[in-house]
């Protein structure tokens, strides 16, 4: 494949695979909440995903690696069409627990096969191949994706209950749901259809051996890691980015509230904007990057993103809160590419997946630690105080990017070969 049609497939994949998050987003306390269930024990069945990312993020890229990125992903959609249908008819914590432990199973085995598979491929086509441009319009497609799939959503909700044949009357907050697993099983067999990967050996040796080879890539992840300070760094910052997200993830509904009497109706189409926002911001970050290189830019972004959390924390109308959420929310989707094309040019190609793995892995319990003390702060001295706290922690990753190794780290040069340049 060329490297046109490798990045469509690529883009087409990834819109495919988060519209359906789009759908879920207005819906996934709401339809809970309907059936009976209270906020805490919501939360209780939601913390299942966490750990089980945990356990299995390591051992699900290792699969990857090992297996092939194609294989995990269709394995990954087949167990994420039964979560959803899982959450579609849950109506007690045990059934809403068991589908969030499908859903973690899903976001472990999920988590970086398709990016592996974009940047194997183009580097293959070319090895001088911009990355970090296909990474950033993916980020775009993504946000979009999700934007307008939330915004399809509430009207979806808006329409009311429907009538589905043998299924009877379905309530307004479930048809979402519907929507978003009808969707994922068409994503899944897009990835069927789409996703090319050589795999010459097959059968059940080629199984056993390939199940052999997860330990191995695991195992090469992590040496990379240990003889690597600039993953070590990357890692780090994956970590307090991560504690960071809980201020505009969790706080800022809360944050709206206390300075508006109309925050319930605003969460939504603010939500919407937001990624949009995402989106423009993943869309300038080539530009950023050719002007300032990839390590700079990571440097300068954690920096704004600091400053529009603190924003939200300091301002004392909604106008302010919103304002600098959206600012945030636009230096967040530049980050992500960014983040990630550093963190590939330093991934060796069979442990790509793995590395990534281990990149992610360290976002669920920061994030989970990040949710416990920003809450506590929250509770004991305010949310504004808790907000600043994240934008701290969240500071203080930027300078990890500037991380120097005796390592080579390749980035795209000014004029749009690659280089070679010694951190």
């Amino acid at each position: 494949m060329s490297l046109a049609q490798i990045r469509s497939r690529y883009l087409i994949l990834l819109c495919l695979r988060w519209v359906p998050v789009g759908l879920l987003i207005p819906v996934l306390v709401l339809l809970p909440m309907e059936r009976g269930l209270t906020i805490a024990q919501i939360g209780a069945a939601v913390a299942v995903q966490g750990f089980v990312v945990l356990l299995l993020e390591l051992p699900t890229g290792g699969l990857a690696d090992a297996l092939g990125r194609r294989p995990v992903l269709l394995a990954a959609g087949v167990v994420n069409l039964a979560a959803l249908a899982l959450f579609a008819a849950a109506d007690s914590v045990l059934l809403l627990a068991v589908s969030y432990l499908l859903q973690g199973v899903y976001r472990a085995l999920d988590s970086g096969p398709l990016e592996s598979w974009f940047v194997d491929q183009s580097l293959a086509a070319d090895p001088a191949a911009d990355i970090e441009t296909g990474l950033s319009r993916g980020e775009v497609a993504c946000s979009l994706a999700i934007g307008g799939a939330a915004l399809a959503s509430g009207g979806l909700v808006w329409l009311g209950p429907v009538r589905l044949g043998s299924l009877g009357q379905v309530s307004a907050l479930t048809v979402p749901v519907l929507m978003a697993l009808a969707l994922s099983l068409l994503s899944t067999i897009a990835v069927a259809l789409l996703m090319a990967e050589g795999r010459p050996a097959r059968g059940k040796a080629a199984f056993v051996a390939s199940l052999r080879g997860v330990p191995v890539a695991i195992g090469g992840a992590l040496a990379l890691a240990r003889r690597s300070r600039v993953v070590q760094a990357l890692v780090g910052v994956e970590f307090l980015w991560s504690f960071g997200m809980v201020t505009f993830e969790k706080l800022m509904p809360v944050r709206l509230n206390e300075v508006t009497t109309a925050a319930g109706p605003l969460i939504g189409p603010v939500n919407a904007v937001a990624w949009a926002a995402s989106a423009a911001g993943a869309a300038l970050v080539p530009l950023l990057v050719r002007r300032v290189g990839a390590r700079w830019a990571g440097f300068t972004l954690r920096i704004a993103q600091g400053l529009m959390v603190a924003g939200m924390g300091l301002f004392a109308g909604p106008i302010g809160v919103i304002g600098a959420f959206l600012l945030c929310y636009a230096v967040h989707g530049a980050a992500n590419p960014v983040h990630s094309g550093l963190l590939h040019r330093q991934a060796e190609g069979d442990y790509r997946t793995s590395l990534l793995s281990l990149n992610s892995m360290v976002a669920a319990p920061g994030f989970s630690i990040g949710a416990i003390v920003l809450t506590a702060v929250a509770a004991g001295a305010g949310t504004p105080v808790a907000i600043l706290v994240g934008a701290v922690v969240l500071t203080a990753a930027a300078p990890l990017y500037l991380v120097k190794s005796a390592t080579v780290f390749r980035e795209p040069s000014h004029s749009g070969t690659s280089e070679s340049l010694a951190l």
